[in-house]
């Protein structure tokens, strides 16, 4: 089953939008509320390939490629975490979005947890799925610019399979059309000449600038569903449990045997749980 093939059966439309001035690409399907996926540092809307067929058959998805990701312009400055913020906002104003459920995995649950803590009547429910941005681990941090850096100035196509292999418990799930598709990305001009701007967040300097704070996470009003693999290799539980105990209401699932992508590892479940969550109603 390839990328594309997953979407066969269904209405969607990949397109084109302009937000804020940004050509952005999105993957949109379904009807009913909006549902905004975000995806995470150096991703692309295909993190969500293996949920956008289940969650479109309830809700209206909007997959999109964050700014300077994917096949999204790359604006000439350093990527932080307010500009994210805007371009989402961006997006969602071009579309005639008011208020959006979201799924943000990685950096995109960073981008989500701001933007539902600034624009809190533009946020109903939302998925942080392994979120970034609570904490600011060196260690962690340079092993995300290296892999990432090594994969994009190199053609080794290798490179951008390991880069793809560390986010998962299981390399299994990394396909050869997946590791083709990112390795395209990474290697178009724009994204080579930007790379150090995508990765300023993972300079401490930006990044404690940046940082989701615990006031900021306090002011979260959205029900909030926090997912987590056990075995994420870009942070540890207690990272998880600290997230959890700072928003408030918020509900932690911890998925077993799983990496840093819950919801494509065990899309099956993942899929379930955010059907059930989008759609209960609200306290």
């Amino acid at each position: 089953m390839t990328i594309w093939n997953e979407l066969a059966n269904i209405d969607y439309r990949h397109t084109f939008v302009n937000a804020g001035g940004l050509r952005t690409r999105a993957l949109q399907a379904g009807h009913g509320q909006p549902v905004i996926m975000l995806h995470g540092t150096s991703g692309h809307l295909e993190a969500f390939i293996r949920n956008i067929v289940v969650l479109s058959n309830n809700f209206e998805c909007h997959a999109i490629d964050m700014m300077g990701h994917g096949y999204t312009d790359s604006p000439l400055e350093s990527y932080r975490i307010p500009r994210y913020v805007r371009h989402v906002i961006d997006y969602m104003d071009v579309c005639g979005i008011e208020k959006a459920n979201f799924v943000g995995e990685s950096l995109g649950g960073w981008v989500s947890g701001r933007l539902a803590a600034d624009f809190p009547d533009r946020v109903d429910r939302m998925i942080l799925v392994a979120p970034g941005g609570t904490v600011a681990n060196p260690s962690v941090m340079q092993r995300i610019k290296t892999s990432t850096r090594a994969a994009v100035m190199s053609t080794d196509i290798g490179l951008t399979r390991e880069r793809l292999q560390l986010l998962m418990h299981d390399s299994k799930n990394v396909s050869e059309e997946l590791v083709e598709t990112r390795h395209y990305i990474y290697h178009r001009p724009e994204f080579v000449e930007n790379i150090d701007r995508l990765l300023c967040l993972q300079e401490m300097e930006n990044r404690t600038e940046d940082i989701l704070t615990a006031e900021q996470m306090g002011r979260i009003k959205a029900p909030t569903l926090i997912v987590w693999g056990a075995d994420n290799p870009f942070g540890d539980i207690p990272e998880a449990r600290g997230m959890n105990a700072a928003i408030p209401g918020s509900v932690l699932e911890i998925y077993g045997e799983c990496g840093h992508w819950p919801q494509h590892e065990h899309a099956e479940r993942f899929n379930r749980d955010a059907n059930q969550f989008f759609a209960e109603e609200q306290p």
